[in-house]
């Protein structure tokens, strides 16, 4: 890993209309857990790890000189290199962080700037199964049996759960590869949910790095709870 140079992109644009914020009230990436800022907890996870060289951060336009003096400088993230506003959807905020890497490094990651919990093994083995296969992604296997329903909300099918990943964040690629997938959506117009569905539609096949369950995306007020919980026992 020593000589493998890694960036991450940390996407942290979102408007958090399922957190409650629609009425003008704080943006969930800046909301207080256990003190710090959300988003800091979420760069402190990158910051401490070594094959981690450079940190784009992306946010709301509004929102970049904020980041800088309450969560960048307050909070000393000396390998954050840029902040970047965000585009109209998650794949435009994501490729504006990635055409301003400073450096090409070899492996890209992007992550959720509201899953502070990653931990940093799992980084690691995202970033050497990148470079062993192209691309790879953590993600938790399916614990619940899973139903396929119809537009009505009746079941239409059970599906194997032994096959079924739910994906997290973070999601690493070689530059190339990712740099491919952005300029083909770009050219077909696609809008993907995440980086690795836009990888698939190259043909590359994307590698499955099991995540941790803790490793949550804090979308409502009840996950700050649990999140302060976990925080508060140990577990993270």
């Amino acid at each position: 890993m020593a000589n493998i140079q890694s960036a991450v992109i940390i996407t942290a644009a979102g408007s958090g209309k399922r957190f409650g914020e629609s009425g003008g009230g704080i943006p969930k990436q800046f909301t207080p857990l256990n003190g710090e800022p959300l988003l800091a907890h979420t760069i402190r996870s990158f910051s401490g790890c070594k094959s981690i060289t450079e940190i784009v951060v992306v946010v709301p336009h509004g929102q970049l000189e904020y980041t800088q003096s309450e969560v960048v400088d307050k909070y000393g993230f000396e390998k954050v290199s840029k902040l970047v506003p965000g585009g109209e959807e998650r794949q435009n905020s994501v490729e504006n962080g990635f055409r301003s890497l400073i450096d090409k490094p070899d492996i890209v990651l992007v992550h959720d700037g509201v899953r502070p919990f990653v931990r940093q093994e799992t980084i690691d083995r995202v970033i050497a199964a990148a470079m062993e296969s192209g691309a790879a992604i953590c993600a938790a296997p399916a614990t619940d049996t899973v139903k396929q329903s119809s537009s009505e909300r009746y079941i239409e099918n059970t599906l194997p759960r032994e096959n079924i990943w739910l994906a997290q964040t973070p999601q690493g690629f070689k530059y190339e590869i990712l740099d491919e997938a952005f300029r083909c959506a770009g050219e077909d117009g696609y809008i993907g949910t995440d980086e690795s569905i836009l990888v698939e539609r190259t043909g590359v096949k994307v590698k499955l790095v099991q995540g941790s369950r803790y490793n949550i995306k804090i979308t409502t007020k009840d996950d700050i709870i649990l999140g302060e919980l976990l925080l508060k026992e140990g577990i993270i």
